[in-house]
């Protein structure tokens, strides 16, 4: 019989939701604008940009984490920067756990919006064009409700990325109890602990429950959109 949660794993699974949502928060609109621009646009150094999104996904989190500990470390150019100007601290400190599962995110979240993007006719934007809307009505009111089955693929994929992000988080947020012990890092350290199996297996349940619920839930949203534009 499995025990119910401690406190413990209580906090994790609740820092574990707030730092996917703060990063998936931070994380849309710029893999919107991603999105339409690499679906849209020709240019140079195209490829690099494509390159530097996708990094996250075959580089090791720890390496991640290393570099955003070194740029907005307290010592980093940008780190220094935050904290002489605004007093905002990342490295450390659950907002910084939020940016390194935004940065692991961001490459599930773009990429089907891409594609959606992609997929509509760009007569239709051009047609609202010539009616003389200007291109951020263009993008908001026939652009994005087109795409908007990407748009809930790429968010609901993007939070189940940040919600069980370890590497990254670890590595820049470190494992601060009930500051940036999220549920990864809860679990990595309850194995670490002499009789801690058994909390470890409540927390990687959950992690799968929420995992394949948000799955669930992405396929039960798409079907139900592209039904609607049938």
């Amino acid at each position: 019989m499995i025990a119910p949660l401690s406190s413990f794993e209580i906090e994790a699974l609740t820092l574990s939701l707030r730092v996917a949502s703060a990063a998936l928060l931070g994380v849309i609109v710029p893999a919107a604008a991603l999105g339409w621009v690499l679906a849209r646009k020709r240019f140079a150094g195209k490829w690099l940009v494509e390159a530097m999104i996708n990094l996250p996904l075959v580089l090791p989190p720890v390496v991640v984490g290393l570099v955003l500990l070194t740029v907005f470390g307290a010592r980093g150019p940008v780190g220094r920067a935050l904290e002489a100007m605004f007093g905002v601290t990342l490295a450390f400190h659950w907002t910084g756990a939020a940016v390194a599962a935004a940065v692991m995110a961001l490459p599930l979240v773009v990429r089907p919006l891409r594609l959606a993007f992609e997929a509509i006719d760009p007569h239709l934007e051009q047609a609202a064009a010539t009616l003389g809307a200007p291109p951020w009505q263009v993008f908001v009111r026939v652009s994005l409700p087109l795409a908007m089955p990407g748009l809930v693929s790429g968010a609901l994929l993007g939070f189940a990325r940040a919600f069980g992000e370890f590497g990254a988080t670890i590595t820049f947020a470190g494992a601060i109890s009930g500051e940036t012990q999220t549920l990864p890092v809860a679990i990595y350290i309850a194995l670490q602990r002499a009789g801690g199996e058994g909390a470890a297996f409540r927390l990687a349940i959950l992690s799968i429950v929420i995992s394949v619920v948000a799955l669930f839930v992405t396929e039960a949203i798409n079907r139900r959109l592209l039904e609607r534009r049938r």
